[in-house]
């Protein structure tokens, strides 16, 4: 579908599929040139070119040339070959889904046969007789198993497609239309008519199913199995044991679908409850429209009697009492005090201290009152923080100072220092292990650089702890 020439590999597949649905399998080149001729898009088309893609369509499986050997008249004829062609088995079932394709749409389509449920009760209580395996042929028995599982495909397939094109966005959106009102109650009674009928046959259903034993569907799929092998085929067939566990898994889908499985609840439950939520939807779709078409309507009665009712009144005060009851009240002023003096949520509010407020005036001039205030200096605090702050640094400084040797610290030869150092020289060697040559500065801005003496760990011994490191060294370079 997606090859240069696809244009003209579909217009060939298409009419080997079409001839091949009226039992024409094997065509000739010269009518397929001759079928699509007729169209304006091939009236240049060669027979050269149908040859190149009918092979092309052969070198891609889909369609499976024959010599034909029983109209040869020449010499000639014989040398080229003669093919007759029929599409393969993969290229009619991919004709049919794009043809299905093109009928379905846009819409899911589907619908809810209420008589479904009767058939499928039907060929299961027949199915399931206590003599039906002994008196009945395998290809009785097998006729009956196609039945009862086509019905309940077609149930579910139809059922799943039609709820999902009601709640498509398509119908939702007629359905805010006033024209949805001539199509309610028909759509809600025939959902109706499927609920009572799904509801009329389930119970006897799920009653029936609950009562077959494993050893009985065992059987009957080795029924089953015996006529499938009795049906003489040419290609591969499976073994036994897997097409035995293939009606046996079919079985249990349909079990599944009408019981549940694992304590979840079955798929007729859920249909049962998609269905009413749909009845529901649409109920509540043609309340809205049927309010919005009452909203339109004069109110000029009603406005003529509450008119009169504001005439009876006998004075001015009774007539402010109904306009309260018929508008609401005028003018009202909500206060919040956002202060919370208890917990209790049982406490009255007249038991709570009461909250002042203070309300400003609503004028454009209004300035709340300010004091000036004289601006305080620090400076006295400030000289003395700064002087012991730098004190501070000249002895952690001098610290420093007493541990250097030959302009470098050997880590190896201190013991028993400040913990101040402990944490200075760590910071130095996360500083010069974050560049490439081991260089950095300490806090002062000279220039240092970790060297590495050795490969062992030294442990070195503080006030506070023991420090394990490598072997470290700082070179001053200034």
């Amino acid at each position: 579908m997606t090859a240069g020439n696809a244009w003209r590999y579909r217009a060939i597949l298409r009419y080997f599929f079409t001839q091949h649905e009226r039992m024409r399998y094997y065509l000739f080149p010269e009518e397929v040139l001759e079928y699509l001729r007729k169209y304006s898009h091939f009236t240049q088309y060669t027979e050269e070119q149908l040859q190149q893609d009918l092979g092309q369509l052969v070198e891609w499986k889909n369609l499976i040339p024959r010599q034909d050997m029983g109209k040869v008249r020449t010499i000639e004829e014989f040398k080229k070959k003669r093919f007759r062609y029929q599409c393969s088995p993969y290229t009619v079932e991919i004709e049919r889904m794009v043809r299905g394709l093109e009928q379905k749409g846009d819409a899911f389509g589907g619908s809810l046969e209420k008589n479904l449920f009767e058939r499928i009760y039907g060929l299961l209580n027949r199915l399931t007789g206590a003599k039906f395996l002994h008196d009945s042929t395998p290809e009785t028995v097998y006729g009956i198993w196609e039945e009862l599982f086509d019905n309940f495909k077609k149930l579910t397939t139809n059922a799943s497609d039609y709820l999902a094109h009601l709640e498509s966005e398509k119908v939702e959106e007629m359905m805010m239309t006033e024209a949805f009102l001539v199509y309610k109650e028909s759509l809600t009674e025939y959902l109706r008519n499927f609920m009572t009928a799904m509801q009329r046959s389930s119970y006897k259903i799920e009653a029936l199913l609950g009562q077959v034993q494993p050893e009985y569907i065992s059987g009957l799929s080795k029924i089953l199995a015996g006529y499938y092998f009795s049906i003489p085929r040419l290609e591969d067939s499976p073994d036994r044991d897997t097409v035995i566990q293939n009606y046996q898994t079919q079985w249990q889908g349909l079990e599944s679908w009408f019981l549940g499985y694992g304590g979840r609840e079955s798929d007729m439950v859920y249909l049962q409850n998609t269905t009413n939520e749909t009845i529901r939807r649409m109920t509540r779709y043609a309340q809205r429209l049927g309010e919005k078409h009452h909203s339109f309507r004069s109110r000029k009665k009603d406005y003529l009697h509450l008119a009169g009712m504001f005439g009876q009144c006998r004075d001015i005060k009774e007539a402010h009492e109904l306009s309260a009851c018929a508008f609401g009240v005028f003018h009202t002023r909500h206060i919040f005090a956002d202060v919370k003096n208890t917990e209790d949520i049982y406490v009255d509010p007249w038991d709570i201290e009461p909250t002042e407020i203070i309300i400003n005036p609503r004028i454009r001039r209004y300035h709340p009152k300010t004091r000036p205030q004289a601006v305080v200096s620090f400076s006295q605090e400030k000289n003395s923080l700064l002087e012991e702050y730098l004190s501070e640094k000249e002895a952690e400084q001098k610290l420093i100072e007493k541990i250097s040797v030959d302009r470098g610290i050997v880590l190896s030869k201190l013991h028993g220092a400040d913990p101040y150092i402990r944490k200075t020289l760590l910071n130095w060697i996360t500083r010069c292990m974050g560049d490439k040559e081991l260089k950095g500065k300490t806090e002062t801005g000279r220039k240092i650089r970790l060297v590495v003496l050795s490969n062992r760990e030294i442990s070195i011994e503080w006030d506070d702890g023991v420090l394990v490191t490598p072997d470290y060294a700082f070179e001053f370079l200034d």
